[in-house]
């Protein structure tokens, strides 16, 4: 099992950044990759990016390329997610996630936390 816990979340303007955290436990030495998903109200979650475990290799969704950075930490039991000209549509309450070797979703999730961007 792997436990995960957010952190980060906030009420910010457009225009301005927030860094995310995650912060892995558990069977942490089994995660292949880590992801960011977002759900904003009424829509369905949306992947926001992915870092491969092992070589810190990370892919975005097109709607945050180049405002958006997932980073791992030192100790690889923690992840980020470097979020910066923020817009109103960012808006939405942020997971980790963690894909664990083996298995074939990320089944393991976070309890999310809310980000909200004014304009």
């Amino acid at each position: 099992q792997v436990q995960l816990v957010e952190s980060g979340g906030g009420l910010v303007q457009a225009g301005d950044s927030l860094r995310l955290s995650c912060a892995a436990s558990g069977r942490t030495y089994s995660i292949t990759a880590m992801a960011w998903f977002r759900q904003a109200p009424g829509k369905e979650r949306d992947l926001v990016g992915a870092i491969i475990w092992s070589s810190g290799s990370a892919q975005y969704a097109d709607s945050v390329k180049g405002r958006f950075t997932i980073s791992r930490g030192i100790a690889k039991s923690t992840v980020y997610l470097q979020m910066s000209s923020l817009k109103p549509e960012d808006t939405a309450v942020y997971y980790c996630a963690a894909l664990l070797r083996g298995e074939s979703s990320y089944d393991y999730w976070g309890q999310g936390t809310q980000v909200t961007v004014s304009s």
